[in-house]
């Protein structure tokens, strides 16, 4: 089933907040994403008609399993892409969150593992160059 990036925006934002506050409230959701609550009742009803989430109205909110899988993924691909911004490239963390937030809705699987496996081989094996091309970088900025 299609799921677009708005969708999997409000996935991960429901998936966040059940793993920090073990509740799912429609008004988190709200503050978090910056919309009113009619507009998260209206892509909660979508959400729930398309088996990523249980949903009545006035009811707790569950991630399904299925919502859980593409709400994880989404979410683990923001933490490498934050980590590989400001850890390999040197992005300022502010920078880093906009861009992680618009990038993890494209980066395909293997596309973010080998951005993964990148980051720890030059970690591992060239940490000078690393430290050097940091340092470069936040001399120019």
């Amino acid at each position: 089933m299609e799921i677009s990036k708005r969708e999997e925006e409000y996935l991960e934002t429901m998936y966040i907040l059940q793993k920090n506050k073990g509740i799912i409230r429609v008004k988190d959701i709200s503050k978090k994403l910056g919309v009113r609550p009619p507009s998260v009742v209206d892509a909660l009803k979508k959400l729930n008609e398309k088996g990523f989430i249980e949903y009545e109205k006035y009811d707790r909110i569950l991630l399904t399993e299925k919502g859980v899988e593409v709400a994880k993924s989404t979410y683990q691909k923001h933490l490498l892409l934050m980590k590989f911004f400001t850890e390999i490239l040197g992005i300022p963390p502010e920078i880093a969150e906009e861009d992680a937030c618009q990038f993890e809705h494209y980066v395909h699987e293997i596309t973010a593992e080998r951005m993964k496996e990148f980051a720890k081989y030059i970690e591992e094996h060239c940490p000078y160059v690393l430290k050097q091309f940091l340092k470069e970088s936040k001399e120019k900025s």
